[in-house]
């Protein structure tokens, strides 16, 4: 069951938090919030074992590297537009997300080898509607995913080493729906609410490979797998006139999706780098969402809350490119731009996650206080575009969003305070 929330809060992110379409969540320290994730194949830091750990092969072999980053999304109001009083706007919020990567030196007769680890939140979010008729299926969406992902390179040789880590994710959800409002405006709407709370352990794991055809070019590929969490937990579900029809276990099933990055690097006189990054994202896993109560009386749930639900998301494609400067005054400059796809197709969107294509741009810097002591910050803007619905296309006939409608403004900003330390 929470896994439902989770699925369906991540997704309402925009995330994911980019984020990126659907639920996912790519800028995980200070210097991939700068570069809007283009960060695959020049990686500089501590985050490196995250983002592409093939890269730890070539740090320097005897220091220590750690990074830490506090990253504060603003995720503005939706606006959903048809008509009086169907019309409404969900809830502005303000989420918190922290990361954490660590670098060990190399260990003395194994220097082919070196591990890494890092904490990070690699999707979530949370979507609140007060306005009737869209809290009738979607008053609260919320999903919370934690990784821990120690990870290892093997250096082949001085140009080409490769890397592999264990994704360990835990997640947790809410997700509550109360139809009451809008039956009190519309009688013909039934009165019914739902209140559902879960959480999972799951495992996945991530390669990643880098090659150096010259010295100031990298080429690298990154690949995450996919994990399906099946989140468990209990459910309320009522219903008027009859009150609690439902008390008891429930679940769901849906997948943090796997992703495949392709970058290639280059860099001019060691001060100016541009980094190329492809990624594709297999959301077409997320084919069906299917609630299972397997409580006692659970032959009382509503079809409407049992039934499985299309979602019928679509593979998608992400283009980044990232730019860093490292200036004379110890500060490093950087850049991104990227161009993202949605997943999410019209005729299956939910109030849950009203998500579109997106263009982000990003800044950031970073200042060199001592030799082993750095700090910055970023920040991104997440450009959601508008879009309207056609009458009568959605898959569910009896949605309110089978009547048509428009969806703007969202998006999300994201301002990054980070600092990294070398010992």
């Amino acid at each position: 069951m929470g896994k439902i929330v989770k699925i369906l809060a991540l997704s309402a992110i925009a995330s994911s938090m980019v984020m990126a379409g659907g639920y996912k969540i790519p800028e995980q320290s200070l210097n991939s919030m700068a570069l809007g994730a283009a960060y695959v194949a020049h990686t500089m830091g501590a985050d490196t074992a995250y983002f592409n750990p093939a890269n730890m092969a070539f740090m320097n072999a005897d220091t220590s590297y750690v990074d830490a980053a506090l990253t504060l999304v603003n995720l503005p109001s939706i606006h959903y537009s048809l008509q009086f009083p169907v019309s409404g706007k969900s809830e502005t919020e303000n989420i918190l997300i922290p990361t954490l990567h660590y670098v060990a030196p190399v260990i003395e007769d194994y220097e082919a080898f070196r591990w890494g680890v890092s904490l990070v939140v690699p999707g979530g979010l949370t979507k609140r509607w007060e306005t009737p008729f869209q809290k009738a299926t979607a008053e609260e969406f919320t999903l919370k995913v934690i990784e821990l992902n120690p990870s290892m390179s093997y250096k082949i040789n001085e140009d080409f080493s490769v890397g592999a880590g264990l994704r360990m994710i835990y997640s947790e959800g809410v997700v509550k729906s109360n139809s009451a409002y809008a039956n009190a405006i519309d009688p013909r709407v039934p009165s019914a609410a739902r209140d559902m709370h879960g959480d999972t352990i799951a495992f996945g794991y991530n390669l990643a490979l880098t090659y150096k055809p010259t010295s100031d070019i990298i080429l690298a590929a990154t690949y995450r797998s996919n994990v399906d969490l099946k989140e468990e937990g209990t459910a309320k579900i009522y219903a008027a006139p009859y009150g609690l029809l439902y008390d008891g276990d429930a679940s769901v099933e849906v997948p943090l999706p796997a992703a495949l990055n392709l970058a290639v690097s280059k860099t001019w006189n060691d001060q100016f780098t541009v980094e190329f990054n492809y990624e594709r994202t297999f959301w077409s896993t997320y084919d069906t969402l299917d609630f299972d109560y397997t409580g006692f009386g659970s032959w009382y749930v509503p079809a409407a809350f049992d039934a499985p639900i299309p979602k019928n998301w679509n593979d998608t494609n992400t283009y980044r490119v990232g730019a860093t400067i490292k200036m004379d005054n110890k500060i490093t400059a950087m850049f991104g731009f990227a161009i993202d796809d949605t997943p999410v197709p019209q005729n299956t969107i939910g109030f849950e996650l009203p998500d579109s294509d997106a263009k982000i741009a990003s800044i950031g810097f970073r200042y060199q206080q001592t030799k082993d002591l750095s700090w910055g910050a970023a920040f991104l803007y997440d450009s959601k575009e508008s879009f309207s619905l056609t009458r009568g296309a959605h898959l569910d006939q009896s949605s309110l969003l089978n009547n048509g409608g428009t969806f703007s403004k969202g998006g999300a900003f994201l301002t990054t305070l980070g600092m990294s330390y070398e010992y």
